[in-house]
């Protein structure tokens, strides 16, 4: 730019009138860049690159990512404190990235839990807190999806359902060989199932992101292993991805009672007034796996569908907590017995709140 003004027709070199008009015009363009400059990059920025200060935290960022997730006015303040406490400065970065995010909010629950004037407000908090995992949980990107089974890893939890219908839980041993080895599966005593060569066999497993799939096999043999019997199955490159789950779900084994619940009704005038009578008889169970939507339970005195139940467990903590759940459908696993997959009814604040810290595993040192 200076260049062209120096060699401009309108310069002349014996005329100082032109060389002031030149020189105004040069110290006006470095004004107008160096504010350009200052205006991307902050005080200091040189050349196009950022300053070497720390980074702000972006509102607009989080304005914008929170309006992607639906949040509302109090998570939007709550998701800021979060990130603030843990110094992050770009909230989407953050939020597209589980690790970071459950770091961020493990932080943020460990500091509600230190400094909540009282413990209503805390559960409170806890509770706003998981509403917003929780949805980040279920608008995440299905990209990443599993398409084949040489690819899932060692010891994954999955679902095999046999010629029969009957399911059972087991664990994916290794996909690295020709065929896939999975344990074999029990029958409520324990006992190893042998199922026939050829036998046509479905397999249902979850992701880390909670993603569920399933997928048609057949046995290829059984065989011995160091862990005892195990299932040689044919590898599969057709896997059926399933809906996504709205809540994250986490494998357990976890002792409970259940017990059998009605609800009565009476009419009351116009109105009808439901009341709930939980059976004094208690039955013992596993929680086999569970999230803030839901639980699975598997018991020798396993209810059919449609039953009202009352599940009580104590957690980690030795802290007793109870729901009333719903048996959404029971899958037989042998002779007796069988698993319940039950959708939690009512449910406790503070209980609720202990089934994500157990899922996020933000209650673990």
């Amino acid at each position: 730019m200076m260049i062209y003004l120096l060699q401009s027709p309108y310069f002349k070199e014996n005329d100082p009138q032109s060389m002031i008009i030149v020189l105004v015009l040069i110290v006006a363009f470095i004004v107008i860049m160096s504010t350009v400059n200052v205006a991307r990059n902050g005080i200091g920025g040189t050349g196009g690159k950022k300053g070497t200060g720390p980074r702000k935290f972006s509102k607009f960022a989080l304005r914008r990512a929170a309006a992607a997730l639906e949040l509302d006015r109090d998570q939007i303040n709550l998701l800021e404190w979060a990130f603030r406490t843990n110094g992050i400065t770009d909230p989407e970065i953050t939020l597209l990235n589980p690790t970071l995010l459950d770091k961020t909010f493990k932080h943020a629950y460990r500091m509600i839990e230190k400094s909540a004037e009282t413990e209503a407000i805390a559960e409170e908090q806890k509770s706003m807190l998981f509403s917003i995992r929780n949805r980040v949980e279920a608008t995440r990107s299905s990209s990443g999806k599993i398409t084949s089974s040489r690819k899932l890893p060692d010891n994954m939890p999955a679902t095999l359902t046999s010629p029969k219908g009957e399911t059972y839980p087991i664990k994916i041993i290794s996909a690295k060989g020709d065929e896939l080895l999975t344990e074999c599966p029990r029958s409520a005593v324990g006992t190893p199932i042998r199922l026939p060569r050829g036998a046509k066999v479905q397999l249902s497993f979850y992701s880390k992101s909670s993603q569920g799939y399933r997928m048609e096999s057949r046995v290829m043999s059984t065989i011995d292993t160091p862990r005892g019997p195990a299932l040689q199955l044919a590898h599969s490159e057709k896997i059926e991805a399933l809906p996504n789950r709205r809540f994250k779900r986490k494998q357990t084994h976890i002792s409970c009672f259940f017990s059998l619940v009605r609800i009565e009704q009476r009419q009351i005038g116009r109105k009808i007034e439901k009341k709930t009578v939980v059976d004094d008889r208690r039955s013992l169970g596993t929680i086999l796996d569970i999230s803030a939507g839901g639980c699975a339970i598997k018991s020798a005195a396993a209810l059919p569908p449609g039953n009202y139940v009352k599940i009580e467990f104590d957690d980690e903590h030795d802290r007793s907590h109870a729901a009333l759940g719903r048996v959404i459908r029971t899958n037989k696993t042998g002779a007796i017995g069988g698993i319940m997959h039950i959708q939690f009814i009512k449910i406790p604040r503070k209980t609720l709140n202990a089934i994500n810290a157990l899922v996020f595993e933000y209650d673990q040192d």
